[in-house]
């Protein structure tokens, strides 16, 4: 925990010099992009650790970090491109977004396994924040 509150103070530390230096415009653009790009990089790892079966969590890992890597990015394209009409409410957008949703799904589903719950119990809590954005939804638009 030290070590991790450690890095965490030296990665503010770097935003806010960041922030100082380019703004925060420039701050954000850099930190989505390296950001996509390390998520990438750490999809790739847990892929392959999937494939050499080192962990019944490295699937979901893989998907959740490149569904991560491609919603950041495709923010972080459409920032750089200076936000094309054609970017928005792109259903490609959605599809890369369903990663990200596979990737949690597959995390409730092996933690599910670890607690020793029945089969398809991992599916209440994926409903449930379906059903809670979507009553959302509905109160607030």
């Amino acid at each position: 925990m030290k070590q991790a509150l450690s890095i965490y103070v030296l990665v503010l530390a770097g935003t806010h010099l960041a922030f100082l230096m380019q703004g925060y415009v420039g701050t954000a653009e850099i930190l989505f992009g390296a950001l996509t790009i390390m998520a990438l990089m750490i999809s790739a790892i847990f892929l392959w650790l999937w494939g050499m079966r080192m962990s019944p969590l490295s699937l979901g890992m893989a998907f959740s970090w490149a569904g991560s890597a491609m919603v950041m990015g495709w923010g972080w394209l459409s920032a750089q491109l200076g936000r094309p009409a054609w970017m928005n409410e792109n259903e490609l957008l959605l599809l890369l977004m369903g990663l990200l949703m596979t990737g949690a799904v597959l995390h409730f589903e092996v933690l599910e396994t670890s607690f020793g719950y029945r089969r398809g119990a991992f599916l209440l809590p994926v409903a449930g924040a379906l059903l809670f954005s979507s009553l959302l939804l509905a109160l607030v638009g």
